[in-house]
């Protein structure tokens, strides 16, 4: 049986105002709160309220329509401040039992592709895990890294979290003759099931479904579904990825995108084809692993990161940042730690991006690339100037020995724990837990009896043997003290 599985994505650009060189030192406020403010309420009213509604209709009208939603932390953050009733919607939208809420980096950050900082990545995905949880009482099974960032090396420290499934893209140059219609394996850790984007149905709906020069144009909802029906035998996963903002901001309501949407749980039911979501579909047998030694994600042709990396400019702005992460990951300043956050926001090096294609890209205050690299760094400066008078003017040299000194600590603690953990089960072994079981008054004076004639035989014998109970047990408590 044929099975789509349907993903929106929400996340929110944090805008930064314009910070010239003469304000490092100055002004320690980085952002643009009104334009952050406006976007917000703008993108809610034109988008997110309207689309999570029919979502919402769709779930309690059909009984066999689920989705999937995953939303970055900074963006949660905005919709908690400026537009709490997008929230409201969600929390409706879980009430009807067919949404499953994903996990992404809290920041929707590019950390999982810089080098020595592994510990911050984790440290924000399980954030954001946790605020999953809070908000909705989900724990996400699902991972799904910025724009869908991924290659074997990002997957196989996704699987160490505990992750069952990740969500990438099914780049061309990737598969080969593949198909994306199929549950594949992470090529170095097979515990991690791969759920591929079939980015010709997904941008269908996302990029072309309004545009009138479309050869297709104007798409039907059955249509869309006889092509889904139409798939090879055994292409059974379709997974149909998006933005939750292209329904209403790149599509506009006015092309009926959302009653396009509302159709199609019926249709798929008339003809044999369900949906799922992403840990039902993981929770199958993958048919094999997918090599992808180098990072591939779902932005322009190429499908890699060089939309965010591509430049000297944006790797750059990229090193200097996670330079000092951490510095930030140590620290208990909440303020330097919310604008680490903002800054690690991909969309701050993709509007530093040179690519041809890039010239009418929508750059917000930002008259080019090099300005906005300009304003990034000044802000930059700031930042990196604030983390390290946390650490009262210390020399970098002192700071990498205390990092060094807390990574050396945590690893022995870990190596202890697993000590105490193995030494516990050898005590069970040794010391097994008896049932009780009701005795009669003359049970117990015969086992009396039996002890005190063990006991006097044991006083008898010259021979010492060392208790293997007792032993166990000391070591045990030489471990905890340790």
């Amino acid at each position: 049986m044929k099975k789509i599985c349907l993903y929106f994505e929400i996340h929110q650009i944090i805008h930064l105002k314009r910070y010239r060189f003469f304000d490092i030192g100055r002004d320690h406020y980085y952002f643009d709160d009104y334009e952050n403010e406006r976007s917000i309420n703008d993108i809610a009213e034109r988008s997110y309220v309207p689309a999570l509604q029919a979502l919402i209709d769709m779930a309690r009208q059909n009984d066999n329509f689920k989705v999937a939603l995953s939303l970055s932390g900074v963006g949660l953050e905005q919709l908690e401040f400026h537009a709490p009733q997008v929230i409201d919607l969600l929390n409706e939208l879980n009430a009807t039992g067919k949404v499953e809420f994903l996990c992404e980096p809290y920041s929707h950050g590019l950390g999982s592709l810089a080098a020595d900082n592994d510990k911050s990545f984790r440290s924000e995905v399980l954030r954001m895990r946790d605020k999953i949880k809070e908000l909705f009482g989900q724990t996400p099974k699902v991972f799904r890294n910025s724009s869908l960032i991924y290659s074997d090396e990002i997957g196989e420290r996704v699987a160490e979290m505990g992750f069952k499934g990740m969500l990438t893209e099914g780049a061309k140059h990737v598969l080969g003759w593949k198909s994306p219609h199929f549950v594949y394996q992470c090529a170095t850790d097979p515990r991690l099931k791969l759920l591929l984007r079939d980015y010709k149905l997904s941008d269908d709906i996302s990029l072309r479904f309004n545009d009138h020069n479309w050869s297709e144009y104007p798409l039907y909802a059955d249509r869309y579904m006889d092509w889904i029906a139409a798939l090879p035998e055994g292409e059974d996963v379709i997974n149909i990825f998006m933005e939750l903002s292209a329904l209403g901001i790149f599509q506009p309501l006015s092309s009926n995108i959302l009653e396009f949407l509302k159709a199609l749980p019926a249709l798929a039911k008339e003809r044999g084809i369900g949906f799922a979501t992403p840990s039902e579909l993981c929770a199958e047998k993958g048919v094999g692993p997918l090599e992808v030694p180098y990072n591939i994600s779902w932005v322009d042709e190429e499908r890699d990161t060089s939309c965010w990396l591509g430049n000297h400019l944006q790797r750059e702005a990229f090193n200097k940042l996670y330079s000092v992460s951490e510095r930030v990951m140590i620290c208990n300043d909440r303020r330097i730690k919310q604008d680490w956050d903002y800054l690690q926001a991909s969309n701050n090096f993709r509007f530093m991006c040179t690519k041809a294609g890039y010239g009418n890209f929508n750059r917000g205050i930002y008259d080019g690339p090099y300005d906005a690299f300009t304003n990034y760094m000044n802000i930059l400066g700031d930042f990196i100037s604030r983390v390290k008078n946390l650490y009262g003017g210390a020399e970098n040299e002192e700071i990498n020995s205390l990092i060094t000194l807390i990574q050396n600590q945590d690893e022995e603690i870990a190596t202890k724990d697993k000590e105490i953990a193995r030494l516990q089960k050898l005590l069970a072994k040794y010391n097994p837990v008896e049932e009780a079981k009701p005795k009669s008054v003359g049970s117990t004076k015969a086992k009396t009896t039996t002890a005190k004639t063990k006991s006097a035989s044991v006083k008898k014998t010259p021979v010492i043997k060392a208790d293997p109970k007792s032993s166990a047990k000391a070591s045990a408590k030489k471990c905890a003290k340790k």
